[in-house]
Order: structure tokens, then sequence, then C-alpha cells
């Protein structure tokens, strides 16, 4: 009788599915935290460059489309999820390639993070608030900083791919 063994191949997609299962645990948690523990609009002083708020973004980045009727919600959860299949699709077909792959298991989980705050809320939980001399950079939340870590590890591996053509 043939030992069946439940080795990975190394083009396997299981890793990647469990960052982005990692961070979208990691970013609902966090979120968990502050719906239960801040009201809306509370803060607290942790540095003298950053603090804890609770901000709810019914828009995309920085706040895009915030101040519109509604119809956003529904918009931006759609995209979210579309984004999503289109990065499984992506993950299946290159998991072998390390940085790309990491990029993309980064930014599903934060769009997944972001498109659960949605359906739930109608809007995604922001608190991480860095500030310097009276100027505010957006509150964003784990997921945001996923999908921007994925982003420019998205970009870092197209400038080595073009190099490496050369």
């Amino acid at each position: 009788m043939a030992k069946t063994t439940f080795t990975q191949s190394p083009n396997s997609v299981l890793p990647w599915l469990g960052l982005a299962l990692i961070i979208l645990i990691a970013d609902q948690f966090t979120k968990v935290l502050i719906l239960g523990y801040y009201s809306l609009g509370d803060s607290t002083y942790v540095t003298s460059f950053f603090n804890v708020v609770r901000v709810h973004n019914t828009g995309a980045a920085f706040s895009f489309l915030a101040s519109a009727s509604g119809w956003q919600r529904w918009f931006f959860t759609a995209i979210g999820i579309a984004a999503a299949l289109f990065i499984l699709w992506l993950l299946r077909s290159h998991a072998g390639q390390k940085l790309f792959s990491f990029a993309l298991a980064c930014i599903l989980g934060g769009a997944l993070g972001n498109v659960i705050d949605r359906a739930l809320h109608g809007y995604v939980v922001d608190f991480l608030q860095f500030h310097w001399r009276g100027w505010y950079f957006p509150s964003f939340n784990i997921a945001d900083a996923a999908i921007t870590i994925g982003a420019v590890c998205l970009i870092l591996d197209e400038l080595i791919r073009v190099r490496r053509a050369r």
C-alpha cells in the first residue's frame, strides 16, 4: 500500500494563504479592541508623534468618496471581493515567486479585512494616527498597512524583474 505524505510543493499557495489569514486575524482583532474600548472620536496619546484613535472611514484611501450618499459601501465592497478573487488566481499561478506572492498575500489579507468592516459596519475602522508639528497623516489600520507593504513589495518585485531582464 502506498504511503501518503502531506508535503507542500515549492509552488504551494498554502503558505501565502496562511500569511493572508494571519494579517486578516490581526486586523480584525485590533479593530474589535478599538470598537470595544473606544467611542467614535476617542484618542489616546502614545508618543509625541503617534495616537490611537477611533475613526470611521466610509470611503476608500484617504477618505475618498467618504461623503457620498452610501452607495460607496457596496461599491468598495465589490471592488475588494473582485480584487481578492483576482489575487487568489494570481497566487495559484505564481506561488513560487516569493516576493510577488508575499506582496499579494499582504494585499489579500488587508483587502479582506476592510471588506469585512464595510459589510459588517458600513465603514472601515481606522485607529493608527501619526502626526508631526500639527500635521496629521490620515488614520489607518493593520489592513491598510498590509496593503501598503504589499504594494511596495510589488513595485520592488517589478524593479528586480526589470533589472534581471537587462
